[in-house]
């Protein structure tokens, strides 16, 4: 596992222009790992995640989705990985995923408009992209950074989530290393940040409350400011404060 990641998915990819393909329930991890590591610098163990990614090719694929199938309830991510604007259009405004997956590997055929993006976001919905493919070939790198800025210039860096789609270890990164990597992309130093923290996060929240069909609700503490911690002082230690 990679060091600095408190959590990973396992991926289970199914491309509908293969034949027979069948949405099978996830494996659960502890069949794949006796025992799990503990996160680097806490007493946890690291949190294993299925998750299922639909490649959609026809709007009949998209049905799929649309059933209440029982296995695809097992899953706790689903992402779409839509290959037409139109199935973008769909994706982003009546699918009931998690994730849509933007194409690094090749010049996007469509272009991205912000109608559809906007109702992504207000719906909660996550823009994903990967950076294997830009540290593996030139060529796939600047596929991967001018389809990662066409969108930007839309969606202006919110929902975004840096994945890596690694097959092998050697393709992994760590999280600082991803977010400079999310500095090409077009996004903000903070923006890159949450790409591989908060985003990813939130998106786990949103999958846990499609699977619940209930929302799931999660406190975040707020810092103080100097001027609100100064006025919860009892007077005796505002005179000691101030003098």
């Amino acid at each position: 596992f990679p060091v600095g990641y408190s959590a990973v998915a396992l991926n289970h990819v199914i491309d509908f222009k293969e034949k027979k393909q069948e949405i099978v329930k996830p494996v659960s991890p502890s069949e794949l790992f006796p025992s799990l590591p503990i996160v680097q610098g806490t007493s946890k163990r690291i949190k294993v995640l299925t998750r299922l990614t639909l490649i959609v090719s026809d709007p009949s694929h998209c049905n799929l989705l649309r059933s209440t199938s029982a296995n695809i309830r097992l899953y706790d991510i689903i992402a779409v990985f839509p290959k037409t604007e139109k199935l973008f259009h769909i994706a982003c405004t009546t699918l009931d995923v998690d994730l849509v997956c933007i194409n690094v590997t090749e010049k996007m055929p469509f272009y991205f408009r912000r109608p559809p993006v906007n109702m992504a976001i207000d719906r909660g919905i996550y823009f994903e992209l990967l950076y294997t493919p830009a540290i593996k070939d030139s060529t796939m790198r600047r596929y991967t950074i001018s389809n990662a800025i066409s969108l930007m210039q839309i969606c202006k860096g919110k929902n975004i989530v840096i994945s890596s789609a690694a097959e092998r270890p050697l393709e992994l990164r760590g999280p600082y290393d991803v977010a400079n990597l999310g500095l090409l992309f077009g996004l903000s130093e903070s923006e890159a940040k949450a790409a591989v923290s908060t985003n990813c996060r939130a998106t786990m929240l949103h999958g846990e409350t499609r699977k619940s069909a209930c929302g799931v609700v999660y406190t975040v503490k707020k810092p103080r400011k100097v001027e609100e911690e100064e006025t919860m002082l009892p007077a005796c230690k505002k005179v000691k404060t101030q003098a």
